[in-house]
Formats: structure tokens, sequence, C-alpha cells
């Protein structure tokens, strides 16, 4: 029994201190504000406009909901938590990228920004560089890391 409750302690510990600590707090308040402002501004666009721009509200309301995800996994510890940070940050650097690259090529489908449109140019281009730090972050971070290195 003294054998197993060893194993788990440095499971514990090793996942305390991952991604919710240091310059990761700066990433989860981040993503905290974007996914605020995100729901807020998706929120109002397709309650009063929905009409005029469909695709863009619904990409920005999909956006929020990745950038809550990404807000409170960074912020959970544990492996599984790790794997949908992973998950959350790679869905927004795709969307990101792809939507920023329609709404420079097909301008027509975009005629209102979301926060991804333009690869995020109303937002000073941080949502093309949050996902960029999001993975560099979970990079060192990631479970086992500290095993491996000990």
């Amino acid at each position: 029994m003294k054998a197993a409750h060893s194993q788990a302690t440095p499971d514990k510990a090793s996942a305390k201190d991952t991604r919710n600590t240091g310059p990761g707090r700066l990433l989860i308040a981040v993503y905290a504000v974007f996914a605020i402002s995100a729901t807020a501004r998706a929120g109002y666009q397709i309650l009063t406009k929905f009409s005029e721009a469909p695709l863009a509200y619904l990409l920005s309301a999909f956006a929020a909901l990745v950038y809550l995800v990404a807000t409170v996994s960074l912020a959970k510890a544990g492996s599984t938590w790790f794997k949908v940070s992973l998950a959350a940050v790679l869905v927004e650097l795709v969307g990101v990228v792809v939507v920023g690259a329609l709404s420079v090529f097909d301008p027509v489908q975009f005629p209102h920004e979301t926060v991804w449109s333009m690869f995020g140019r109303g937002y000073a281009f941080i949502p093309l560089l949050l996902p960029v730090l999001g993975l560099a972050w979970l990079y060192r971070r990631r479970p086992g890391k500290r095993k491996a290195e000990a």
C-alpha cells in the first residue's frame, strides 16, 4: 500500500506545476480575455444582425467556444486537461489560418470581421500569435517531460 501512495504523489506534484504557473498564468489570462470578448461580440452580432453575415458570426461564436475551452483546460492540471488544451490550441491555430486565408481570398463571405478574419488583424494579430505561444508553452510543460529528464 505504501508503494502505491508513493507512486501517486509524484504524478500529483508534476501535474501541479505544469501549465498554470509562471508565464502560464499570463497565457491563461489572455485566453480568458479573448473568451469573454469573443463571446460578447458573437452574442451581440448573432442577436442583432445575424442575417448580414451568418458565416462570420457563427465563426466568431465558434472562436469564443475554442477560447473558453482553452482557458479552462490550460488552468487545470493533469494529462487529460493537457490533451484538451493541446486540441483546443491546435483547433485555434487551424481556425485562424483557414479563416484568415478565406477572408483574404473570398472576402464576400466575410462582409463583417470575425476574431480570426484577416488573421486577427482587428485584434493586433494576437489571435495568430496566441496559439503559437500556447503550443510552445504546452510543449515545454508536457506531461512526462520531468520524468524523462530526471
